[in-house]
């Protein structure tokens, strides 16, 4: 990286630049610095730029100035940040790598069932027309797991794994990438907790009648009447989830660990699923 050419525009009385008087504490002053060292193609596309104190000193501006002027820059397309790597030169890149744990932080259990919502029935009418006998054999030993799960973390290991064997059965490795994505997600512990609220015992039942018609329209080849079921089975998920998030939080819930309390901060990310 090439930081002669900031120090001969702080230097240089030729310079449009130059200024008696430096007003280091000018936002304004700032951003005409920044906009002519950017114009005079100082850096490479894609280039990042020095550290906010080595570049707030070589051009002789504060770091408050400068971070308001790099803002300014940002919200005009000229430069992107990614905190804790730095600052780059261009757009911020259309495709840029996130990782699942920053994701999961970004994200929360309705953003989460949006997602099931558009993969998730699209898998089952595949399943239904690949499904394989070996994979209806499992879906039906899955599903009544499910059904006789007795307590928070055996619904949770055998829901789970009957709704990953209909996206194996789909035939479609991509889509099952995807979909090991949103489940390695939705293994939040926070999350976890709040899908124990919503699962009362009428709604579990309900859930195990839902399980079963999807695998009955799978079996029967039906692929429309498959995406159908399983649809309806996750607007009521979703609708179990809203309800929970936004109702009152009592003290203790079951599959809270014995002995302990909930902190405030704790309660408020169960009340929110964040």
């Amino acid at each position: 990286m090439n930081h002669g050419n900031i120090s001969k525009i702080g230097s240089s009385s030729s310079s449009p630049l130059s200024s008696p008087e430096p007003l280091a504490d000018s936002s304004n002053f700032a951003l005409v610095r920044l906009r002519a060292l950017l114009d005079e193609g100082s850096f490479d596309g894609g280039q990042r730029l020095p550290p906010e104190r080595v570049l707030a000193a070589q051009i002789g501006i504060g770091r408050r100035a400068l971070r308001r002027a790099l803002e300014v820059l940002e919200a005009e397309g000229r430069i992107w940040r990614h905190q804790g790597k730095g600052t780059f030169l261009g757009p911020r890149p259309a495709h840029a790598k996130t990782g699942l744990e920053e994701l999961s932080k970004r994200t929360h259990p309705l953003e989460v069932m949006d997602a099931r919502l558009e993969i998730e029935p699209a898998l089952a009418r595949l399943a239904a027309m690949r499904a394989t006998n070996g994979d209806l054999e499992r879906l039906l030993h899955l599903a009544e797991k499910t059904a006789s799960s007795s307590d928070a973390d055996s619904r949770e290991l055998w829901d789970s794994a009957l709704h990953r064997a209909i996206a194996e059965a789909a035939g479609n490795s991509l889509l099952l990438a995807i979909f090991d994505m949103i489940d390695r997600i939705r293994q939040d512990t926070t999350w976890r907790l709040l899908r124990e609220r919503a699962r009362t015992g009428d709604r579990q039942q309900l859930y195990v009648e839902q399980h079963r018609r999807v695998i009955a329209a799978v079996a029967q080849r039906e692929a429309h009447a498959a995406e159908q079921a399983m649809r309806e089975h996750l607007e009521l998920v979703r609708d179990g989830l809203l309800k929970v998030m936004t109702s009152p939080l009592p003290d203790r819930i079951d599959g809270e660990i014995p002995g302990t309390s909930m902190s405030a901060k704790t309660k408020n990310e169960l009340r929110h699923g964040t």
